[in-house]
């Protein structure tokens, strides 16, 4: 994706452990949680909306690591963990993804 569309869409989950767990080994074939996964869909939907993603965020691991990046509220860390892979949907990747 070059730039941002209007009128897009995306979907963002708050889930736990085990159900990251599972997508995290569906997906990626890692076995274990993970504090954030992102989906790109990039589909333009019948209605002219454009479907960019899903945004899955792992609560459990928001509330244990939430100290370690300077939060003291968990709903800061799960902000930050959304922002994450907002990114990721937008195009913005780490230095070592393939």
């Amino acid at each position: 994706m070059e730039k941002p569309r209007k009128n897009s869409k995306v979907n963002v989950y708050l889930v736990g452990d085990s159900e990251i767990q599972k997508l995290n080994k569906k997906h990626l074939g890692k076995d274990y949680p993970t504090d954030v996964l992102s989906f790109n869909i990039d589909e333009q939907l019948p209605d002219g909306e454009y479907y960019l993603g899903d945004i899955i965020v792992n609560i459990d691991e928001a509330e244990r690591q939430m100290n370690e990046y300077g939060n003291t509220d968990v709903r800061h860390e799960v902000a930050e963990l959304v922002e994450h892979g907002m990114l990721h949907l937008m195009g913005v990747h780490h230095a070592h993804d393939d």
